[in-house]
């Protein structure tokens, strides 16, 4: 049993290191951009509608409660508990500058066997997250093509579990009216398979191609989240914010949630330490500098989708689209 809970000293972890090192190439600046590219994403742009809005069953039952204007109390919350968490990976990542994270900081504290089932519940947990940014992903890029004027086959842009799983009728019809073979209905979610593809083949050629591109999908999705919330700006109807919170802090807490899914990524940047220059102080920096923008980005956004349409509107796969098309925005939605 000792052996399961044996930890590996500090110094044996750096030797490790100092033999096997990557190029440190990345300053404060670089991580900071890569913790705003690994935290907003789907988040902001999904799963904020139905944290507003909540979500209900087939049957018509409620599944989670509302939040709706009073999302923005949701990630005020979740910011300071994020933050809790990120000054523990803030300081580890500078004692342990390695790109095995927690996996690494698990093996010098805790143990071995720990240290295993860590590394096994950031795969999975990497690995669902992708999926839903994916999806996620695939939801907009259909949007976008429908709007001007390109109709995917809807059998192309949904998944076999997500037709099995959907509340709405028309989705749970395509197991039935999409091409078959071998009696299998050919369901798949094409533009989500393709995104993922174009990615695993980026991070292949090297963190410094990686940061660059990171860079440039950091730029636009800011430019999208700027143009919204300058067009949203315009058309703010205070009557919208009434009532704050419908549903007390039973919908504020259950928006947190759902809308906690916005913060994963943070904890990802503590990877890139081994490629840091001076990591015990650009990791803090990098870290917590990226959370604290992120947060403020949040709030800013999701004040101002609650007081562009009412928050009942907004249980959509696309909520930013969407209240830039009510608003009588449908190129803005487009863009975004």
């Amino acid at each position: 049993m000792k052996g399961l809970f044996r930890c590996k000293p500090i110094a044996d972890l750096m030797d490790i290191d100092d033999r096997q090192s990557l190029r440190r190439t990345l300053g404060a600046s670089d991580l900071i951009m890569l913790s705003i590219g690994a935290v907003i994403g789907a988040g902001i742009f999904g799963a904020i509608g139905t944290a507003a809005a909540g979500e209900v069953n087939a049957a018509g039952e409620v599944v989670r409660y509302a939040a709706g204007p009073a999302l923005v109390v949701s990630f005020v919350l979740l910011g300071a508990a994020c933050a809790l968490a990120g000054l523990c990976y803030a300081e580890l990542a500078s004692m342990i500058p390695q790109a095995g994270s927690a996996y690494s900081y698990c093996y010098a504290t805790l143990g071995e066997f720990i240290a295993w089932i860590i590394g096994w519940d950031l795969i999975l947990e990497y690995a669902v997250g992708n999926v839903a940014v994916a999806i996620s992903w695939g939801d907009y890029f259909t949007a976008l093509a429908r709007s001007v004027g390109i109709a995917l086959p809807e059998f192309l842009t949904t998944g076999y579990r997500t037709a099995l799983l959907s509340s709405r009728p028309e989705v749970r019809a395509l197991l039935e009216t999409a091409p078959q073979l071998a009696g299998i209905p050919i369901l798949i979610n094409l533009p989500a398979f393709v995104i993922v593809s174009i990615v695993t083949w980026l991070l292949l050629q090297g963190v410094r191609e990686s940061a660059r591109a990171n860079a440039v999908m950091v730029f636009i999705k800011l430019m999208a989240l700027t143009l919204f919330v300058g067009v949203g700006l315009m058309h703010i109807d205070r009557a919208n914010y009434h009532p704050f919170a419908p549903n007390g802090f039973t919908g504020i807490h259950q928006g947190a949630a759902i809308v906690f899914f916005a913060y994963i990524g943070f904890d990802a940047i503590s990877v890139a330490a081994e490629e840091t220059r001076n990591p015990q102080r650009n990791m803090p920096i990098g870290i917590l500098g990226g959370l604290a923008l992120c947060t403020v980005i949040y709030v800013i956004v999701g004040a101002v989708l609650t007081g562009m349409v009412s928050y009942t509107e907004l249980g959509v796969a696309d909520p930013l689209a969407r209240a830039l098309g009510l608003a009588g925005y449908r190129a803005a939605g487009g863009l975004v």
